[in-house]
């Protein structure tokens, strides 16, 4: 099995500017991101930027970067751009490795991108964990996935779900059995799909959830999900999460 991981970087975040050259252990973060990355069975690893800076940064440390435009409206699109600038065959499997996913597991890389190469019938494939706690299956900033019985997603949502009729009517104070499951953002695609995927229609359930990855279920596709027995590493959201990796980096 082949593969390319891109890692897109995008500097224009509303709740941390500069976010991929924000510095960790002396190395801006998209660096650490695609060290990580090329630990994994990946033929080559590629940051699709948004401006010079940050190419000049990952040059500066030997990572290959491209500069994509800036005016994406989702890291998708940006992907797809990257496909086309590197000469991607539409068979080409492309991992999306998020450039603020410093601690990423190059395991759960590779799995995420075996499993696409075994599911011919889906246009994609992510992963998630088991939820352990009701505070995160509650929080609408955790994503939250639901599968079908060959373990392909049949919703996202950021509202708790599946939804325990009988326990929850009046508030959730346990989780449902087996245990939800928490979507991580990493995903494989087929660079013909990411091609596609710009000139699909946005859909009303995407825009209110705020979640990409709806679009393609919406327009009846398959995505098939790697469910990890580890929780992954945090990624960088926020000040406060930057500091929290920083110091596991010291440590």
């Amino acid at each position: 099995m082949s593969f390319t991981i891109l890692i897109p970087a995008r500097l224009a975040s509303t709740r941390l500017p500069m976010k991929p050259l924000a510095d960790i252990a002396g190395k801006p973060m998209v660096v650490h991101v695609a060290e990580r990355a090329a630990r994994s069975g990946a033929r080559e690893v590629v940051v699709a930027a948004d401006d010079a800076r940050t190419v000049e940064a990952c040059t500066t440390h030997g990572v290959r970067a491209v500069l994509t435009r800036v005016d994406h409206a989702t890291g998708s699109d940006r992907l797809a751009e990257a496909c086309d600038l590197l000469g991607l065959a539409d068979e080409a499997l492309v991992v999306n490795v998020q450039g603020d996913e410093p601690l990423i597991e190059p395991a759960l890389i590779d799995a995420c991108a075996a499993l696409l190469a075994t599911h011919s019938e889906c246009v994609m494939s992510t992963a998630a964990h088991a939820i352990d706690s009701v505070a995160e299956f509650t929080n609408p900033n955790v994503v939250k996935v639901v599968c079908d019985a060959a373990g392909r997603a049949l919703m996202f949502s950021r509202a708790p779900v599946p939804w325990w009729r009988d326990a929850n009517a009046n508030g959730i104070d346990r989780l449902p059995s087996p245990p939800p499951l928490r979507h991580v953002g990493l995903y494989a695609y087929r660079a013909g799909f990411l091609r596609r995927y710009p000139t699909l229609p946005p859909s009303p359930i995407e825009a209110i959830e705020s979640l990409e990855q709806l679009r393609v279920l919406w327009h009846g596709e398959r995505i098939a999900v790697h469910v990890s027995a580890a929780r992954p590493g945090p990624g960088v959201d926020t000040p406060e999460d930057l500091a929290r990796v920083r110091s596991l980096f010291a440590r």
